[in-house]
């Protein structure tokens, strides 16, 4: 989960409904209004789950309403409330829609904070609250992992797309011993960019550096 950054030019067509004349359905919006609808959540999200950062593909993936439409209705075609969600079982927006009722402003909003501030992920491939959180910061990380259920089936998942970087995380910390910022920062900072377009870019970037040490 990362900061995303979203396009507020809503799609082609959305405007066309309102909550309370027309309902969300297979064939509203239509197909062409959806498929306007994830170019927009591609671009943002690089076609990689908004919570997650899994992949997605056709038959893997929903238009998910980060406030659900049964307790948001007038948020049901409002752009902003819209991402691009996997369809794994247990996780994400499946488990955010049967986790029960929860404070809507206790979920962390990708689009609008930065997920990184609260969340570190571990070699481990765990996820957990950052060290230093203000009680009321701890409390939202944690529930935005309980509720989206990141912290379980996605741990080993996430375990082996880090395992390779781990051995290139200590090549670079020895470099930071070795020499100076100057000389090692850059590649560090190369690396980050190179797997940025990755599923689980997030997790792998917190293993390269290093940064659940500090937690």
């Amino acid at each position: 989960m990362h900061r995303l950054h979203r396009d507020p030019a809503p799609p082609a067509g959305l405007g066309n409904y309102r909550h309370g004349q027309n309902a969300w359905s297979n064939t509203c919006p239509t197909p062409d209004e959806r498929k306007a609808i994830w170019g927009k959540l591609d671009a943002m999200q690089g076609e990689r789950c908004a919570y997650c950062e899994g992949p997605m593909g056709i038959g893997n993936r929903h238009i998910e309403h980060f406030r659900q439409r049964d307790r948001y209705p007038q948020g049901t075609f409002d752009w902003p409330n819209l991402f691009g969600s996997c369809n794994r079982p247990g996780t994400c927006g499946d488990h955010k829609d049967k986790c029960g009722h929860y404070p809507h402003a206790d979920l962390i909003k990708p689009d609008a904070e930065d997920p990184e501030a609260f969340i570190v992920f571990t070699p481990t491939g765990a996820i957990r609250p950052r060290a230093g959180l203000s009680p009321h910061d701890q409390h939202r990380a944690k529930e935005t992992i309980r509720i989206l259920g990141l912290d379980g089936a996605l741990n080993q998942i996430r375990r082996t797309e880090v395992s390779g970087y781990i051995q290139t995380a200590e090549v670079f910390a020895e470099m930071a011993e070795s020499f100076s910022e100057a000389e090692w920062l850059p590649l560090l900072q190369e690396e980050i960019q190179n797997i940025a377009h990755l599923p689980f870019a997030t997790a792998i970037k917190h293993v390269l550096t290093r940064q659940s040490e500090t937690v």
